[in-house]
């Protein structure tokens, strides 16, 4: 007969032992025999144990607070423990420890273990172990990958295109695979391997040192007055109230593009026209001229990414009385319904092809064509059915 113990006894075993305590007394102590606890352990934790009455946790020391607010804290662990055991969702976790959801989502999956369950103490350990160990510089031991490298750069490749062609030519070997930041680190750091002193000036631009542009570009954004996602209305996230919009440029062969706005709670789809080019003011006018001809209420924020077609944004907000938000940097996920509308639109407006072809007149017949398709989303109504219900009731 299976012997039941009580729900949380399994998280006070692991507890205990991430805490230093060897796993047989951890184990007696909850009334769990040493097999169990044994067993346990190789699900759950799957950190190197010295055996034995005295034995515990490999490298074991008392787990300092992160260094810096970039690293997880050990509170914050243990509320995505009880979060995940709750079926709460990745972002309503991360919202309660003020974390992106990204955070979450690749914490758990990280430190899930094989019975399927995250342990916030685990997690912790494993993660104030993996500071601890110095990790091995991958140039500095291994010869062979260091001169073909010096063979490559001094035929003028870039350290992209071998770090890509390491991964083609050893799909097998994971000891001749090299990150491209990390042979710049030892071009720039002669201590950080063994790469011949004169390959940076192999490089195109042949710089003798990095020069760091995140500042630089940060300083110079058109976008540093302008608002961030992040303080958007809770409105807007659970599209009770319609009226808010999502926009992206579809990009085709020389420069021509298409603007796409969807209205988040409707999924309704309006398509601007860029005749020649997609630049700030090109963007803006059309934006201008597409939206203009909606009621206020119906154009109460717009959503987009941080591109420089959108340098005009003040212009665009004071024309159409609305506020513009400004997703994070490589975040295209932050207007998920945007980016589901435009592979749809990609039917239509095939990768690659020239979309400056597409009459202002096409644009409409297609955008209509979209929005006349019933949605599982709307319940199988169509977008367009939902904005009129919208525009007669108002």
């Amino acid at each position: 007969m299976v012997k039941l113990f009580p729900p949380n006894t399994r998280t006070q075993f692991v507890d205990l032992v991430c805490a230093g305590v060897p796993v047989q007394r951890a184990a007696l102590s909850l009334g769990v025999s040493g097999t169990s606890g044994s067993r346990w352990w190789a699900q759950s934790g799957g950190m190197k144990i010295n055996l034995g009455a005295d034995g515990g946790l490999d490298d074991l020391a008392p787990v300092a607070p992160p260094a810096s607010g970039r690293m997880l804290t050990a509170t914050e662990r243990g509320v995505i423990q009880m979060g995940f055991r709750a079926g709460l969702s990745y972002a309503k976790i991360a919202a309660e420890i003020g974390r992106d959801k990204s955070v979450v989502w690749r914490e758990v999956r990280r430190n899930t273990s094989a019975d399927g369950v995250y342990y916030a103490s685990v997690a912790h350990t494993r993660a104030h172990q993996a500071r601890r160990r110095p990790k091995p510089f991958t140039l500095i031991e291994n010869e062979a990958l260091c001169r073909l490298i010096e063979g490559w750069m001094d035929e003028g490749w870039s350290p992209k295109l071998i770090s890509t062609m390491l991964e083609v030519s050893f799909p097998d070997d994971q000891t001749m695979h090299v990150s491209h930041e990390t042979i710049y680190q030892a071009l720039y750091v002669q201590t950080r391997g063994k790469l011949r002193a004169d390959l940076a000036e192999k490089l195109s631009l042949k710089r003798k040192k990095r020069v760091a542009h995140t500042a630089q570009r940060r300083k110079n954004s058109p976008y540093k007055e302008a608002f961030k996602i992040s303080d958007r209305p809770a409105e807007v996230e659970d599209r009770a109230i319609p009226g808010h919009w999502e926009g992206d440029l579809i990009i085709g062969s020389d420069g021509t593009a298409i603007g796409t706005l969807v209205e988040r709670t409707t999924r309704f789809t309006i398509l601007l026209h860029l005749p020649g080019d997609h630049s700030a003011d090109t963007v803006a006018t059309a934006m201008i001229r597409e939206m203009g001809a909606l009621p206020e209420h119906l154009r109460r924020s717009i959503t987009w990414d941080r591109g420089t077609e959108l340098a005009e944004y003040a212009k665009i907000q004071t024309a159409l009385e609305t506020t513009l938000y400004f997703c994070d940097p490589h975040s295209p996920w932050q207007r998920g319904t945007n980016e589901n509308t435009n592979r749809l639109l990609r039917f239509w407006f095939e990768k690659g092809s020239d979309l400056s072809a597409h009459s202002p007149e096409d644009l409409a017949r297609t955008a209509a064509i979209l929005n006349r398709r019933p949605r599982p989303t709307l319940e199988l109504q169509t977008p367009a059915n939902r904005l009129n219900q919208l525009l007669l009731a108002a």
